[in-house]
């Protein structure tokens, strides 16, 4: 195939390397999988293979997302000449945004890709596949194929195209260091991704035990050990009394989120909105109120300082509760809820008209606000509300009449101390994240292009991890 793109055809490296490095055609390197197939209703199933598309691949790793669609036997066996394998780097071919890729370093299951993402297969002792997915993902190489992009309805790049790229190529003992240094800052991002994921997977069984299930009243109900520490298991009372809910914990309450609010806010941009602002003070939307501890920092939006100053609601204070307000499709609403704090994700930030700031009583606090809001039970009070409106949301009123469980003071007091600590790490690693990233943001096209060597690389990485 390299005999057929003429050498004018080329596409040059969007920077200078050092003489001694080649910079051969990706071609000339790389074997380019076929494209995978449209994978129509009829195909999907089972619960065996899986399918990967643009919404799965993400920035040095895979993202857990939640949305895999899954394959029959049959049309797994069918396109299985699309099989991703380890070392594998997938390209995305649609936005957004186009070009970006994952290094496949494990699979545990078996999966193929959609029509919209690509396989390149680095030629074994010629191009370190890491090396290849860092330079793909440079803001350099990110740039040349975004520009690249052709279509009317929807812009894609075409497979001939990311072929006709030309690739930086050191040395392959150099390519492989190159690609252990940032893949060292990415994963030790991962790692704190997967920390904070066990965490929160932790905390929310805490609360669903003690505020759905509630296993320490109906074990000293039944005679039981409640297996908690006895200053906490006394706090617990050992029979149960109808409400609302159903049964709950003598003397406890069901009443309104308004009983355990001090306040209910939304912010506001300037007229004319944010687009025209690259800077002053964050301004957070409804596209950002995702989940504990995550943040895409490419999103962020600014508001001028003299307009934050002046700001007489909607600043963010550390530990915050924010709440999707409104937006999404008409006729669907899926809320959304997170808790900012310690810096993460800034140190200083508003909300936009679209997103609610909560502030708890301090005898229901914080934490147990958030693990509350975002619970199965008041998830689906919320879906049910901000539902079948031109504009999917929640006006004020209907937040603060959520149906909220009151448990005694102690009880709640004893819940955000036991969950304190892990609410802190959570997001320290989310700030030590951001200081990885940048830091391997940074490095990543002065190391492709040559721009800065390995001894110094070793030691600024070094001292950051």
């Amino acid at each position: 195939m390299a005999g057929e793109i003429l050498e004018s055809s080329a596409i040059g490296l969007p920077f200078s390397v050092p003489d001694d490095w080649a910079t051969p055609l990706l071609t000339d390197c790389c074997h380019f999988v076929r494209d995978g197939d449209w994978i129509e209703t009829k195909d999907q199933g089972g619960n065996d293979y899986r399918l990967l598309q643009i919404s799965n691949i993400g920035l040095g790793g895979f993202v857990e997302t939640g949305n895999y669609r899954w394959i029959t036997t049959a049309t797994f066996e069918r396109l299985r000449c699309t099989q991703i394998e380890p070392g594998d780097v997938l390209v995305a071919r649609m936005p957004e945004p186009t070009g970006r890729c994952w290094f496949v370093s494990n699979l545990p299951w078996k999966a193929i890709t959609a029509v919209d993402v690509a396989i390149i297969r680095a030629e074994p002792g010629v191009l370190d596949p890491h090396f290849l997915s860092f330079f793909l993902n440079s803001p350099q190489c990110l740039g040349v194929v975004r520009s690249l992009t052709t279509g009317t309805t929807r812009l894609r790049i075409r497979r001939a195209d990311i072929e006709r790229l030309r690739v930086p190529l050191p040395r392959m003992s150099e390519q492989r260091a190159i690609a252990h240094i940032l893949g060292t800052l990415d994963d030790k991002v991962e790692l704190n991704e997967r920390m904070n994921r066990t965490l929160e997977a932790t905390a929310r069984a805490l609360f669903k035990s003690w505020f759905a299930d509630f296993d320490p009243v109906r074990a000293k109900s039944e005679g039981r050990d409640p297996h908690l520490p006895r200053h906490i298991a006394d706090l617990f009372p050992e029979s149960f009394m109808d409400s609302a809910l159903g049964r709950i914990p003598k003397g406890w309450l069901v009443g309104v989120l308004s009983d355990a609010l001090v306040e209910l806010e939304t912010g506001g941009r300037p007229k004319g909105g944010v687009s025209g602002y690259s800077s002053g003070v964050p301004s957070i939307g409804a596209e950002s109120i995702v989940g504990l501890g995550i943040f895409d920092y490419s999103k962020t939006k600014y508001v001028p300082r003299e307009y934050f100053d002046k700001m007489t609601k909607g600043r963010v204070r550390s530990r915050d509760v924010l709440l999707y307000k409104d937006g999404g499709r008409p006729g669907q609403f899926e809320p959304h809820a997170t808790l900012f704090g310690d810096g993460f994700p800034f140190d200083s930030c508003a909300i936009n008209e679209h997103v609610y700031r909560l502030r708890a009583k301090p005898g229901f606090g914080q934490t147990l606000l958030f693990f509350w809001l975002s619970s199965d039970l008041v998830m689906e009070e919320m879906r049910t509300k901000g539902t079948g409106v031109a504009i999917p949301g929640l006006n004020s009123t209907q937040v603060r009449s959520l149906t909220t469980l009151m448990p005694t003071l102690n009880v709640a007091q004893a819940f955000n101390t036991l969950l304190e600590p892990s609410i802190r790490r959570t997001l320290s690693n989310c700030n030590e994240s951001r200081t990885l990233a940048s830091l391997r943001d940074a490095l990543l096209p002065k190391l492709i292009s040559g721009e800065l060597r390995m001894k110094d690389a070793e030691r600024i990485t070094s001292a950051a991890i």
